[in-house]
């Protein structure tokens, strides 16, 4: 993997996370775990490059990043077989990364795949809990059943593309 600065980043973002859907991941070598997920964005807050995204407090990822200082974001292009497993199936349950067929690389206190074509490496700034009161177009709510997201802004410290 060759590092690039985020502003190298050649995909259409809104493309690259509605369509081809990412990883997002946390943990070590002890214990990680990743979930697809497809609602985010990155763009500049305070000065800095940054990425955002949501997780259910439900998600055992969830556990992962609130307990971590770093999470990646994670594209594979096509490889939609990925996301089957992770997306639909629970940490918690079996080896995603084994049944997946995704081989972890940890890096300087998280985790991200061989397999991916770009990584977003990520250092928490924010996290706030989405509340129904704080929506203003209520049709939002037709995603929520009470279970609203946590949305995590992580300044981008890292991104690499596979060569």
């Amino acid at each position: 993997m060759k590092e690039i600065s985020a502003k190298e980043i050649k995909d259409n973002i809104i493309k690259l996370i509605s369509d081809e859907w990412m990883l997002v991941a946390s943990g070590n070598e002890d214990s990680y775990n990743m979930m697809t997920a497809s609602w985010g964005g990155m763009g500049e807050m305070w000065g800095k490059d940054v990425a955002v995204t949501v997780i259910r407090p439900q998600r055992y990822t969830y556990e992962f990043i609130e307990k971590n200082d770093l999470f990646t974001l994670s594209f594979y292009g096509d490889k939609k077989d990925i996301h089957a497993v992770c997306g639909k199936k629970s940490g918690r349950d079996i080896d995603k990364a084994k049944e997946a067929g995704l081989t972890p690389v940890f890096d300087n206190g998280t985790v991200y795949f061989d397999e991916a074509r770009l990584v977003v490496v990520c250092k928490k700034l924010y996290a706030s809990d989405m509340k129904e009161d704080s929506f203003i177009d209520k049709d939002c709510l037709k995603w929520y059943n009470g279970d609203f997201h946590r949305m995590y802004v992580g300044e981008i410290v890292k991104v690499l593309v596979k060569e």
